[in-house]
């Protein structure tokens, strides 16, 4: 019976693998790109304040900033893919004993 479990998740860790792969790659472009955007929101933001007197778009640009900051949303997708990568180990050292 246990065979057959551990023939049944072997497709599921090697699914996990790639996925997981994949997805750290296409985190590490993300987080590039999301921390440029944070900085351009950010400064459009206090401009925004400072300059202009429009209090309301620049406290909403300046969650926005932080939503797309390495503190906001990118951190829930690392933290995502970590799971994701634990439930491989798992998989795999299900596999393996």
């Amino acid at each position: 019976m246990r065979i057959i479990l551990k023939l049944f998740a072997a497709p599921f860790v090697l699914a996990l693998t790639l996925a997981v792969v994949v997805l750290s790659f296409l985190f590490s472009l993300a987080s590039w790109a999301f921390g440029v955007l944070s900085l351009l929101f950010a400064v459009c933001a206090l401009f925004s304040i400072f300059i202009e007197g429009d209090t309301a778009w620049g406290i909403h640009g300046l969650v926005i900033a932080f939503c797309v900051s390495p503190f906001g949303l990118p951190a829930v997708t690392e933290w995502l893919i970590g799971k994701l990568d634990g439930l491989n180990y798992s998989l795999k050292c299900f596999i393996t004993d």
